[in-house]
């Protein structure tokens, strides 16, 4: 489902991020990348994204060679793709079914169908009766909750998450890593990059550890 074969990603300045990195990810697989920060975990993510391109190697996402593809098609390779960083940004302004909702406008869904899934998607991730809710009344945890919902709500084969538990406490932390198991449980692929060990210890499952963009033996 995710191949990386010899990977680097060279940023302008000279700046090496990733250092021939190679792995696979499997379908309905979970998998941890963990390491220290300035490791490259948030450069894997972006390049399986298509938001930055490989300075050399190969990322292929369902087959499809990431740093080839042409603009217009980064939008479709992005429907299939669950994406989570570790701010919420959610839109102040708007509500909580609205932030949920935007994914789905944008990709041209009748309404009717969207406002159905966005209410299915925010029932998940437990905020069903929230809908109405402006985003600055949750807490940050609420808020994260959100976030996921929106990734998910076009029901994504794959889920990427960056750093999705690191501005909340232990308990909003596990509640979250527990949203995440049970989407993996009905198949969706996660890549979920963290520096919290004991939340990988918490959530046994592989992982991948990076050294100054280089994958630990």
């Amino acid at each position: 489902m995710i191949v990386f074969s010899e990977v680097s990603k060279r940023y302008p300045g000279g700046h090496e991020a990733l250092r021939g990195v190679s792995f696979a990810l499997a379908a309905g697989e979970l998998v941890y990348l963990t390491g220290h920060s300035g490791a490259g975990k948030s450069t894997v993510l972006k390049l399986i994204a298509g938001i930055e391109r490989p300075s050399s190697g190969t990322v292929l996402v369902n087959q499809q060679n990431v740093g080839n593809l042409r603009p217009r098609a980064i939008p479709f390779l992005r429907r299939k793709l669950g994406l989570i960083l570790p701010e919420a940004r959610l839109l102040f302004d708007r509500s909580v079914l609205a932030n949920v909702l935007l994914p789905l406008q944008i990709a041209g869904y009748e309404p009717l169908e969207a406002q159905r899934r966005a209410r299915a998607a925010l029932d998940k991730v437990g905020l069903q009766g929230r809908e109405r809710a402006l985003p600055m009344t949750l807490s940050g945890g609420e808020q994260q909750r959100v976030a996921i919902a929106r990734a998910v709500v076009a029901r994504p084969s794959i889920l990427l998450a960056d750093e999705p538990t690191a501005n909340l406490d232990e308990a909003q932390a596990s509640a979250i890593m527990e949203i995440f198991r049970s989407f993996n449980q009905v198949g969706v692929s996660l890549l979920v990059a963290t520096h919290d060990l004991h939340l990988a210890e918490r959530f046994p499952a592989r992982r991948l550890v990076l050294e100054a963009g280089r994958l630990a033996p």
